[in-house]
């Protein structure tokens, strides 16, 4: 088992650092309490899914925190169980920015102040801290150098991100998707329901492929789109995007939105993306 802790000063990043392990595969727990650490090793360790990569994010609540948090590492240290410790941290200034700018209040804060509270918790963290594997200063981070040098950290190499994509077809009478991230409208292609031999049939038969395609306008605007996807997907993974939905639409979502998701698909297949596809509409009436 691979275990990372996540800890730090709040409002340094470890949420954003949480859902970059997500992203690689971990399973993440925000905000555990020190407490259930060994009872989320064990029920790791006894799952029939066994739980090879976990990460967790454990903050300071209380003066009691390190003394807890010191015994709970002996438990894993005397268990063998790899652990590594990830200690974000950023300036006084920039703490003090981020809580102004979010309105949330400092974990700490009862009648305190923001630079007060941040104070303290830096002493309640130093013994921890030095304890850290990593330390990060996220004061001049920009979210996605942060994601990067967290994968370079627990990878060991250069790994460029990863997008799912997800390409969806849809009719425009049964409404838009409400999780699509792009909905694209193709209605100006040419509609196979208006052919009578083939108003009855969809997407996946080659006929309909064949009218659907079989135009200079329908091919450039294909050329087009794919060229238009394989600039925007890196710089969506650049960006740190994990999950990206494309939804592409016609009147039924039958004929038209079917042809251009499946030739998307593939295209997107071939240059190495993966790719999950589903039409929405394709059965209905």
């Amino acid at each position: 088992m691979e275990l990372i802790i996540i800890t730090g000063l709040s409002g340094a990043g470890k949420s954003i650092a949480i859902k970059s392990l997500e992203d690689m595969g971990f399973f993440c727990i925000d905000n555990l309490p020190v407490s259930l650490l060994p009872k989320v090793v064990e029920l790791g360790s006894l799952s029939e899914n066994k739980l090879d990569r976990i990460g967790v994010v454990i903050d300071a609540r209380g003066r009691t925190f390190f003394r807890e948090l010191e015994k709970e590492l002996g438990y894993l240290e005397e268990g063998h169980i790899s652990h590594r410790i990830i200690f974000l941290e950023a300036s006084d200034a920039v703490l003090i920015r981020r809580y102004k700018e979010s309105r949330r209040s400092h974990p700490l804060s009862v009648e305190k102040g923001i630079a007060e509270s941040i104070s303290e918790e830096r002493k309640l963290l130093r013994p921890i801290r030095e304890r850290a594997d990593l330390v990060i200063d996220t004061s001049d981070y920009p979210i996605e150098r942060l994601r990067e040098d967290l994968r370079r950290y627990l990878t060991g190499v250069e790994v460029p991100g990863v997008l799912q994509l997800v390409i969806m077809s849809f009719g425009y009478k049964y409404g838009i998707p409400l999780d699509a991230d792009i909905v694209f409208d193709i209605r100006f292609l040419p509609n196979p329901f208006w052919v009578a031999e083939l108003k009855d049939l969809n997407g996946f038969d080659r006929r309909v492929v064949d009218y659907v395609t079989g135009n200079r306008t329908a091919r450039k605007f294909l050329r087009d789109f794919q060229k238009l996807l394989d600039y925007l997907i890196p710089l969506y993974i650049r960006e740190g995007k994990a999950f990206l939905t494309l939804a592409i639409g016609c009147t039924g979502g039958r004929h038209r939105s079917v042809v251009v998701a499946e030739l998307l698909s593939e295209h997107l297949k071939e240059a190495g993306h993966p790719v999950f596809l589903r039409h929405r509409d394709v059965d209905r009436g």
